[in-house]
């Protein structure tokens, strides 16, 4: 059951608020005016004044309905944040590589200067264990922290994770989760913090190049209005934006890089491998003789095999002829639509399933320990740079297994691949391990 606790720091429509709470609310105009136009306080959207306009009258915001109707004439409710019982919450007890270690003295020095800073870090390179310090610190403060995602898939894993490695509860928030209970730390997704005003003293957005969040006006609204007046925003990303990186000269974000792995060992190199009419054998239920080759002689190493499509109907029709071809392998298949997605990823990690095909969506935020990566159709227009990067970087994670296979297949490179394998080779030459 919910109490007034639990409303701390939330941002609701009337209708959300239950009745006996309404004294303890504060109001905030729903639509604000500037010279003529009008926009949503909550999501920060401009509102078209005839189309968004409701019989009798008033203005409602169509891009957030979804989170409950904002009109221009009810105010927007908020409940103050408090502050929380003083704790120590950090059980980990693994040891930060001394480059990890500086990445985490200077975001705890940053933000007791109240500087936002950016954290650019290899993939591989153990960021979350680099955060740990500095989100313990506010915690012993009695101070409220949110680390948010645009991936629900990213979500979940950094729920996992640090479940393991702090002693408080964590509230998990995303289209699908549980309702929300008043902790001093949350995992949300950034959609999630539309719901929260001036809550937390400490933002961590991770995977923050990532799509939808990338880019998209709202979520950065949502992230200002949702910190609190002295809090500190800290920005992690492996393949960081022109726009991150305009704001780190212009002196908005301290700059934190990071170009080594916690293991100490290179970034694993793609290998392009020349695949003509994949697409053609597919349609023949069918896979080119070098695919069935280079996958026979993986799955005869023992170690998990990745494989990256660019289209969920290619994935699943992959699926179907590797089932046909590979009898004898347990193989699964991951997108944005698949409703148990956490159970076969779980089951990946956990080697019930020997091969998995993905979109994007495993792109990130997760880790297969001692998995190698395959990527058909390397050169289709859905793969950016970054994306390329990004599933690059789930091989050679784990010390126990700091290489391994990553391969892109392609019929004609592109600026894309060769792009991501030239940031992979600089990354590497700027580490000093190559």
């Amino acid at each position: 059951m919910e109490t007034l606790d639990d409303y701390k720091g939330r941002l609701l429509t009337k209708e959300q608020v239950p009745e006996e709470l309404l004294p303890y609310a504060r109001q905030l105009p729903a639509v604000r005016q500037e010279k003529g136009k009008h926009f949503c306080e909550r999501c920060g959207s401009e509102l078209d004044q005839e189309k968004n306009r409701l019989p009798m009258g008033a203005i409602y915001c169509r891009e957030c309905l979804i989170l409950g109707r904002v009109r221009s004439d009810q105010p927007l409710y908020y409940f103050p944040q408090a502050p929380f019982e003083p704790q120590c919450t950090l059980k980990w007890q693994g040891q930060l590589t001394k480059w990890q270690q500086g990445i985490s003295e200077g975001l705890c020095e940053n933000t007791r200067q109240r500087k936002n800073t950016l954290v650019h870090a290899v993939t591989g390179a153990g960021k979350t264990e680099m955060i740990y310090q500095v989100i313990a610190d506010h915690i012993a403060e009695g101070k409220a922290v949110c680390i948010a995602t645009p991936r629900i898939d990213v979500c979940i894993e950094l729920y996992r994770r640090l479940s393991q490695d702090f002693s408080c509860p964590i509230a998990l928030l995303h289209g699908e989760s549980e309702p929300y209970f008043r902790t001093p730390l949350v995992i949300a997704t950034t959609h999630q913090l539309l719901k929260f005003y001036r809550a937390f003293d400490l933002l961590i957005i991770d995977e923050v190049d990532a799509f939808p969040f990338v880019d998209n006006a709202t979520l950065y609204h949502a992230v200002d209005q949702c910190i609190s007046e002295n809090g500190c925003k800290i920005f992690l990303t492996a393949t960081t934006t022109d726009a991150l990186e305009k704001q780190v000269r212009s002196g908005e974000l301290s700059l934190l890089r990071l170009p080594r792995r916690f293991h100490e060992n290179p970034l694993v190199v793609p290998k392009k491998v020349w695949l003509n009419s994949f697409m053609k054998y597919l349609s023949k239920n069918k896979l080119p003789a070098k695919l069935i080759t280079d996958i026979t002689n993986q799955r005869q190493t023992g170690h998990p095999l990745l494989i990256f499509a660019p289209e969920i109907a290619t994935g699943q029709h992959l699926v179907k002829v590797l089932k046909n071809d590979f009898p004898q392998e347990q193989i699964g298949f991951v997108s944005s639509q698949t409703e148990n997605r956490l159970e076969i990823v779980t089951a990946f990690r956990d080697q019930e399933l020997t091969i998995l095909v993905s979109t994007t969506i495993l792109e990130r935020g997760v880790t297969f320990p001692g998995v190698d990566v395959f990527v058909v159709e390397a050169n289709h227009r859905l793969y950016t740079k970054s994306s390329l990067v990004q599933i690059g970087g789930r091989v050679g994670r784990s010390s126990e297994r700091p290489t391994g296979l990553l391969n892109f297949y392609q019929n004609g490179t592109n600026r894309a691949i060769e792009k991501a394998i030239v940031e992979i080779k600089l990354m590497n030459k700027e580490s000093g391990l190559v």
